[in-house]
């Protein structure tokens, strides 16, 4: 072989070489790259898995509900109704969308907080409630019973590692105005 076709050949080789390097640059890059879009998606889910998106009441015991909420309604404005009073505001994401907060006074001798043994109980807005009770349960969280669905939204009760009965729901704000002007309440705004 002469001197031209050997070096004809090495260079042939080395192009060889260099465009499979740069494949497999190419290739290992493209790899990473989609690895990493793939676990960044997956963390960013995890992250706008919203769980709690608000406080949705305030329970709390007393000695005689009506005269609480009739002192409220004379001392801090709040429009009571037979239940308590319900709190009107605008949604963050979309100021299109109403949300509610209820404020409820119980009769001392309620049995509506056990098996927590306190004097209150908060309401919590949330999402996905189905999806919620079942990570509960794999992560031996206590839920006290089984999702209940009315028209304004599901509820479900779960007990905190203090004992404290937390009820969950996720709401339905259209149905649950609805109701409220069935009933003639009006909300404190």
């Amino acid at each position: 072989m002469g001197t031209n076709e050997t070096k004809n050949k090495r260079n042939s080789y080395k192009m060889k070489k260099t465009a499979l390097l740069v494949l497999a640059i190419t290739a290992s890059f493209c790899f990473g790259f989609a690895f990493k879009s793939i676990t960044t998606k997956q963390s960013n889910e995890q992250v706008q898995k919203k769980k709690v998106t608000g406080i949705g009441g305030i329970f709390f015991k007393c000695k005689d509900p009506k005269k609480m909420r009739t002192w409220y309604q004379t001392h801090l404005g709040l429009n009571t109704n037979e239940y308590g009073a319900v709190f009107e505001w605008r949604q963050g994401a979309d100021t299109t969308k109403k949300g509610f907060t209820t404020w409820c006074a119980f009769a001392e001798t309620t049995k509506y907080f056990e098996p927590s043994t306190k004097d209150f109980m908060i309401n919590y807005r949330v999402e996905n409630i189905e999806e919620l009770v079942a990570q509960f349960k794999k992560d031996g969280v206590t839920v006290t019973d089984k999702i209940e669905t009315v028209n304004y939204g599901k509820f479900v009760h779960i007990v905190d590692i203090e004992g404290n009965k937390v009820e969950l729901w996720e709401p339905n704000d259209t149905e649950y105005e609805k109701l409220g002007a069935q009933m003639g309440s009006k909300t404190t705004k």
